[in-house]
């Protein structure tokens, strides 16, 4: 007889709705927060860009390989990150976001901005990239090693003097750099 009450309970309505607005909430935040990225890194490793070879012998020369417009180095906002960033014009005058050696946190949502904000250190600077303008260089291909981010040919980087790599789920800064010019 003592099994009976348990199961009494879990037939009335109240008691099912309840276990079935926890099982929705705990999807949910399963969705939302990603927790398993917290214990799963991506890596990679792409090879910076480097200049195609002439077609002829007797073809002008091109530059040898890209320019540094500008350089920065990664400092933490809401995760541990760490490494470098290169704006980079290729000989054909496109323009490539080179992420070096970066360390930081995985996360959902992640990307790679330029934007005209300041890099704040410490917990001021976590939210403020998303306040102005920015170009999203798309989504952070691995939070660990080096990887390339084509800046679109009809970007304005007219004021763009930061980089940022965004958490677009919850609106702060993994991490950030000034981007100097070279």
């Amino acid at each position: 007889m003592a099994t009976a009450a348990p199961r009494r309970l879990l037939r009335r309505p109240t008691v099912i709705a309840v276990l079935a607005v926890l099982v929705v909430a705990v999807g949910v935040g399963l969705y939302l927060f990603q927790p398993w990225k917290l214990f799963v890194d991506q890596t990679v490793a792409e090879a910076a860009p480097v200049a195609a070879a002439p077609a002829a012998a007797d073809a002008p020369a091109a530059p040898v390989g890209p320019t540094v417009l500008a350089t920065g180095e990664l400092i933490t906002h809401e995760h541990a990150t760490t490494g470098t960033v290169q704006l980079l014009q290729l000989p054909d005058g496109s323009k490539v976001l080179r992420v070096q050696d970066l360390d930081t946190s995985n996360g959902p949502l992640l990307k790679v901005w330029l934007t005209d904000q300041p890099v704040i250190e410490g917990r001021d600077g976590w939210h403020v990239f998303d306040d102005g303008r920015h170009v999203d260089l798309g989504d952070l291909k691995g939070n660990i090693g080096s990887a390339n981010y084509p800046v679109p040919a009809d970007a304005d980087l007219t004021g763009l003097t930061s980089v940022s790599i965004w958490c677009d789920r919850f609106d702060v800064s993994f991490g950030a750099a000034v981007l100097t010019p070279a």
